[in-house]
């Protein structure tokens, strides 16, 4: 059961010129509350102020009256709404219990000028009313920001491509490095071994021994020197290798995207401005809305506006909508029209409405079609501003590296040159007899100096590999976080739709239990049936409208495809209560607002209204009826009952 997760205790409700009510206050208590009484009596005007204190602007300020108040005191927060008539409108203010009364107004504020309950009755396209609270705005961008972050993500992903298949080859290089590092090291111990041997056996003085030890760790340190100096040289012969095949990517890449011939900027103020116009369409909805049901609550209620002389009571205002049934007292100038001329104007107005809600949902489009070119511009833009930059980069970076090179080459031929020179020193130093240990001292020299260069291979390939396994563990981080953004973005991309698909299924759903409940005689079914048609843009593209269907029987038992507009009042009626429960739930309107109001059930007997009742008791916190006396006594006695205001 979908009903309102909003646990309330007790709800005061005051009411000061609101509707035709000078001033009420009325305590509810969870449940169902019939407000009970004749026509006339502010049943109506009671809801209404329910409806502003909770955040609705749909509700009228008493005509007399150029200011209001409702209060609406629950569970010991006090929400207060004003209302105050400037410029020929009703301006609205105050702390009310909604920050946002769209989903409410559809779809819990059940009243006769209801947009739900006349969409159906007047065979309007039911997915205009069940898709108006979405914010589409919201969630367009909502989808560019999860797309840019999976977009960053696979840049990286890129990057990191074909990081694991490196660790088995560094792991591999490192225990090579590892083995040759020990045979170097027991070939130096041998050969350090054999140079003590030899000294052993030279029979020269203490200081001859001295000098040639000198000359020959001369000789070592040059020899040292000139193999950093060829390590160093190598490395800048890396370095620009992968430069060299680093521009010739940069240039391919550059040569493979098209420069965008429009600016980014100037697409902005375009979907800027498409924007304003559609905010200023949105207001003029709202407003050609609240005009339209002004006006026709005030059709059907004009006796709030009708001045008549007497005093006041049911009697005297009957005689004078009796006599004077054809004709009423226009509420903007106070003289006495036709009510054929207002309902043209109404009508008009209607047709108004149609039109700007077209041209807003054109609008909604061109901003989406600018919005996906705003970013594939910007995109590649992106793409060849860092391929430029990267290119710049890499071309001082080669020429610094080809001058430092061409330095070092002069270094080392400087540094053979020395040695040449210092190993005949040693062998001066030495004499024909030292011969054997200057080898012995040269291939020391070597052996020490591939261990450095080993040792430095096997710090370099442990570095690498602590960085590959950290590669690995950011890259199966980052593939966790893209599952996530994409399965937003699939939510996102459909929310729309599955929110139209779940109010369908739902209205099928309750339509089908309340014509059980209802009992009918000849009608079978009704229900919605969501089907694509070609978008009136010219696009090309689809998108889905939701259409009603009604199966009757006649006397013979056979069923046969009927129309809307064959479907009484009552039953017209109560398939628009239907259709707002469907909102009400696809909405999960329940998760914020524990009220559903219900007004206008005329139409429908008493006993079918007491079955209604109790079928939309199960999905509100606070079911607030208006009802005449004949159909309340139809109702459960168990029932809270209202009858003064």
């Amino acid at each position: 059961m979908a009903r309102s997760e909003v646990a309330l205790e007790s709800v005061q409700v005051r009411a000061r010129n609101v509707g035709g009510i000078d001033r009420t206050a009325v305590d509810l208590s969870s449940g169902v509350t019939l407000l009970r009484g004749r026509n006339a009596t502010h049943r109506s005007s009671f809801l209404q102020a329910i409806m502003a204190g909770l955040g609705s602007t749909r509700p009228s300020l008493k005509g007399d009256a150029d200011e209001g108040e409702v209060t609406i005191d629950v569970d010991g927060e006090t929400y207060t709404r004003t209302l105050t008539r400037r410029d020929g409108r009703v301006v609205f203010e105050g702390d009310p219990y909604l920050d946002d009364p769209t989903a409410a107004d559809l779809f819990a504020f059940l009243l006769g000028d209801n947009e739900a309950r006349l969409a159906v009755a007047r065979g309007e396209d039911l997915r205009e009313v069940i898709m108006r609270p979405i914010d589409v705005d919201a969630i367009e961008a909502a989808i560019e920001e999860r797309t840019r972050e999976r977009n960053e993500i696979d840049d990286r992903l890129t990057e990191l491509e074909g990081i694991e298949a490196e660790l088995p080859r560094l792991e591999s290089r490192r225990t090579t490095l590892r083995e040759r590092l020990d045979e170097k090291r027991t070939e130096l111990e041998e050969v350090e071994e054999a140079i003590e041997r030899a000294d052993a056996d030279l029979e020269e003085s203490r200081e001859r021994r001295e000098e040639v030890d000198d000359a020959f760790e001369a000789v070592r340190r040059a020899r040292s020197e000139l193999e950093d100096l060829q390590f160093e040289r190598s490395t800048e012969e890396a370095t620009v290798e992968e430069l060299e095949s680093e521009r010739v990517e940069l240039e391919e890449e550059l040569d493979g995207i098209d420069v965008p011939e429009t600016d980014p900027d100037r697409i902005d103020d375009r979907i800027d401005d498409l924007r304003e116009r559609k905010r200023d369409l949105d207001d003029t909805l709202g407003e050609l809305r609240s005009v339209i049901n002004f006006n026709e609550e005030m059709l059907a209620d004009g006796e709030v506006e009708i001045d008549l002389a007497g005093d006041g009571s049911e009697s005297d205002v009957t005689d004078a909508l009796v006599a004077d049934a054809d004709r009423t007292v226009c509420w903007s100038c106070g003289s006495r029209v036709d009510r054929t001329a207002i309902e043209e104007t109404i009508e008009r107005l209607r047709s108004l409405h149609e039109t700007k809600l077209s041209d807003r949902n054109e609008l909604q489009s061109r901003i989406g079609e600018l919005s996906e070119r705003r970013s594939a511009v910007v995109e590649r833009t992106r793409r060849i501003e860092r391929a430029e930059g990267r290119l710049a980069d890499v071309t001082t970076e080669l020429a610094e590296c080809r001058d430092r090179i061409d330095e070092l080459e002069t270094a080392m031929d400087e540094k053979r040159d020395e040695i040449e020179r210092l190993e005949t020193v040693a062998r001066d130093a030495g004499g024909p007899d030292y011969d054997e240990v200057i080898a012995l001292h040269r291939d020391a020299t070597e052996l020490e100096l591939e261990i450095e260069g080993i040792t430095a291979d096997l710090e370099e390939v442990d570095t690498e590999i602590d960085e590959t396994e950290s590669a690995i563990a950011e890259r199966d981080r980052l593939e966790d976080e893209r599952e996530t953004l994409t399965e937003e973005l699939v939510d996102l991309r459909t929310r729309v739709d599955r929110i139209e698909a779940d109010a369908v299924e739902s209205f099928n759903e309750h339509m089908s239990a309340v014509l059980d409940i209802l009992e009918y005689d000849n009608i079978e079914r009704i229900w919605i049936e969501r089907r694509e048609r070609d978008d009136t843009s010219g696009r090309g593209t689809a998108r889905t409208e939701s259409e009603l269907h009604v199966v009757r029987s006649n006397d013979e038992g056979a069923s046969y495809q009927d129309s809307v507009a064959h479907l009484s009042e009552s039953e017209r009626a109560v398939t628009g209560l239907v259709f707002a429960l469907a909102g009400y739930l696809a909405h999960e309107v329940y998760e914020d607002m524990p009220f559903v109001l219900l007004d206008s059930l005329e139409v429908i007997d008493a006993d079918r209204i007491a079955r209604v009742v109790e079928y939309f008791e199960e999905y509100a916190e606070y079911l607030v009826v208006a009802l005449l006396p004949e159909d309340a006594s139809a109702l459960d006695d168990g029932y809270d009952v209202v009858s003064e205001i």
